[in-house]
């Protein structure tokens, strides 16, 4: 048993959520929030997930902007953002949705208020 406290203390000391996330993928996972596309999608990669995805593009592509998108499916990388329900959506590294699946018009609108 107290093997058991001791490996969840070390857990909680790296991350807090799953107990996977060391100090070294922690840090990855915060450097990769500033490199790559400006918009992401995060997620497991389910289907609710590439919903998402597909809605973004549309969005993207109906705004006239860049439709890169990154789909990051690391959870420490999830994690670094605080986000904790899935499918996100993330803007110039700032959450702008979570758990839900955004249609069209949404995103459209989200997108548009996130790049004013």
């Amino acid at each position: 048993m107290a093997l058991f406290r001791k490996k969840n203390k070390k857990a909680e000391a790296s991350c807090g959520c799953c107990g996977n996330c060391d100090a070294r993928s922690m840090e990855k996972a915060e450097d990769a929030k500033t490199k790559g596309a400006s918009v992401k999608v995060l997620g497991s990669g389910c289907t609710k997930c590439n919903q998402l995805e597909v809605a973004v593009k549309a969005a993207l592509l109906q705004l006239g902007m860049d439709t890169n998108i990154d789909h990051v499916t690391d959870f420490s990388q999830i994690a670094s953002y605080g986000v904790m329900t899935t499918p996100a959506l993330v803007v110039d590294g700032k959450v702008v949705s979570y758990g839900k699946v955004l249609k069209i018009d949404e995103a459209v609108e989200i997108l548009q208020k996130a790049r004013e």
